[in-house]
């Protein structure tokens, strides 16, 4: 019996294997799976649906990643301007064309990510073509690589030249400094008290045990008495409280450090403390929307040749303009600060922590315009630049000071000749690695000799840049809304407003 049903079993295997789908023997199992896919997975309408959602997610995609590549993000380090990164690297032989003219701020033009991209120097003598105005370029040389340092002739015409001179007087010049005093009198940014270090060191100890602490001397900072500690003695002593291994001082410890602080020309942890001298006159001149055209040229110029974006640039300093006459002179310095704990930059002040120690200068770039030439004298000398090291003990060799360019300004390893028209770029600090401002180039170290004959005129145009990326986009943040809200007062007040009848030079 067992042997009939399996021999009837086999026969139907193979006689359904011959048999079209509709016959009668066909297994209803079988039957049943193939009805499933005819009815549901081939079917038309299921098709359809599958093409259209294929289709929805291939646009998708398409529009991602023109969203992409048309707007800036952070993990392209794209500039302000829409210049990326990796673009300015490549076209080291030529900039692109000028900004456009200025315009009123917009927040796109502070809510999207940017870089700082650099000029690539390449080695000193190196030349290269820039187009910094329509239909002509320009030549940039290399001057040194520490810093990095380029010179453009042929920046300014005559005419702007003449222009922004005459701007400047207009504006009216005021002393940079009190003439430099001799050697052996008080410098003027000492303390106006005498004390002894043991007496110093008691004043400063709040609770008395022995021990200076860093909530100590910030406390002092804060109480605002002057008298007896300068800014720069206090970041001296906070800077040699964190040197020290146990974050404390004694007496002893306190007595190295606040010695050291005293003396000019010396140094600690690797920070100038010459006390910087100088005798000019200056004045400043605002760039920005109803300023002379030059001027707005001229900062257009700077957005152009520094491939920076223009936000940056817009929110800097105004230009400064500097008349050095006979005899006057600015001691070799840094026009930026090393970045510290207790130190906050100027011009990011309102978005960052007040409660820090001083405000410092935060300046990632300067360019330097010469507006005369002078006849005699008033070179920009680079005392240290391209040394194989930098030590701050080589600047002051049998007695002889570097940084004082009345004494010293020919021992310079570079000295420029100031040139009506010629324009100085150079980096104050290095980069980071990822795109932002690191730390201070101690090599940018520069000053402006005596002027022997004639009469010297400089410009100097700074880019100021939080060395902590999120202060800097909070503080943009803060100037957006702040200029929209003065717009719209501006707007609801306009038969009332007075403001176009007079405009800051």
């Amino acid at each position: 019996m067992e042997a009939a049903q399996e021999t009837f079993m086999d026969q139907e295997e193979s006689d359904g294997s011959d048999k079209p789908s509709g016959s009668p023997y066909n297994s209803p199992f079988r039957s049943t799976r193939l009805h499933i896919q005819r009815s549901n997975v081939c079917s038309r309408a299921y098709f359809v649906v599958v093409m259209v959602f294929f289709h929805v997610y291939i646009l998708n995609v398409i529009a991602l990643l023109l969203y992409v590549h048309y707007n800036n993000g952070p993990g392209d380090l794209v500039s302000g301007d829409g210049a990326s990164a990796a673009s300015v690297g490549e076209r080291s032989s030529r900039l692109p064309h000028p900004a456009p003219a200025p315009r009123e701020l917009h927040v796109e033009d502070y809510s999207q990510s940017f870089s700082l991209p650099r000029i690539e120097g390449i080695r000193v003598g190196h030349i290269q073509q820039v187009s910094i105005v329509p239909d002509k370029t320009h030549e940039m040389k290399t001057l040194s690589l520490k810093p990095l340092l380029f010179e453009i002739p042929g920046f300014l015409s005559e005419e702007e030249c003449r222009v922004v001179v005459q701007l400047a007087q207009l504006k009216g010049l005021m002393e940079s400094q009190t003439p430099a005093q001799s050697h052996g009198q008080e410098e003027s940014n000492q303390p106006l008290l005498s004390l002894s270090t043991e007496e110093v060191f008691s004043l400063l100890d709040l609770n008395q045990d022995g021990l200076l602490q860093k909530q100590e001397i910030v406390s002092h900072s804060h109480s605002r008495d002057g008298t007896w500690l300068s800014p720069d003695n206090l970041r001296q002593i906070l800077t040699g409280l964190e040197d020290h291994a146990t974050g404390m001082l004694n007496l002893e410890d306190f007595r190295y450090v606040y010695d050291v602080s005293q003396r000019p020309g010396q140094q600690r942890s690797g920070k100038l403390l010459s006390h910087f001298r100088q005798r000019s006159k200056h004045t400043w001149l605002y760039q920005g929307l109803g300023s002379h055209h030059v001027l707005q040229t001229l900062r257009n110029r700077v957005i152009s040749l520094t491939r920076l974006p223009s936000a940056l640039v817009q929110l800097s300093e105004p230009l400064q303009v500097i008349r050095f006459e006979h005899g006057d002179f600015s001691n070799a310095h840094h026009d930026s600060s090393p970045s510290h704990s207790e130190t906050i930059c100027a011009h990011t002040r309102i978005a960052g922590n007040t409660s820090t120690l001083s405000e410092v200068s935060c300046r990632y770039l300067t360019v330097s315009f010469y507006l005369s030439s002078a006849e005699e004298g008033g070179e920009t000398t680079f005392p240290v630049a391209d040394n194989r090291t930098y030590e701050e003990q080589a600047l002051v060799q049998d007695g002889v000071d570097l940084t004082d360019t009345q004494e010293t300004c020919g021992r310079g390893n570079l000295r420029i000749k100031p040139t009506a028209g010629t324009a100085l770029l150079w980096y104050n600090h290095l980069s980071d690695g990822r795109g932002w401002m690191g730390e201070l180039d101690e090599y940018s170290l520069h000053g402006d000799c005596p002027v022997g004959r004639g009469v010297k005129w400089v410009a100097n145009s700074w880019v100021n840049v939080d060395p902590d990326y999120q202060i800097q986009a909070r503080y943009q943040r803060l100037v957006v809304q702040r200029h929209q809200a003065k717009s719209a007062m501006e707007d609801h007040y306009q038969p009332l407003s007075h403001s176009n009848l007079h405009q800051d030079l």
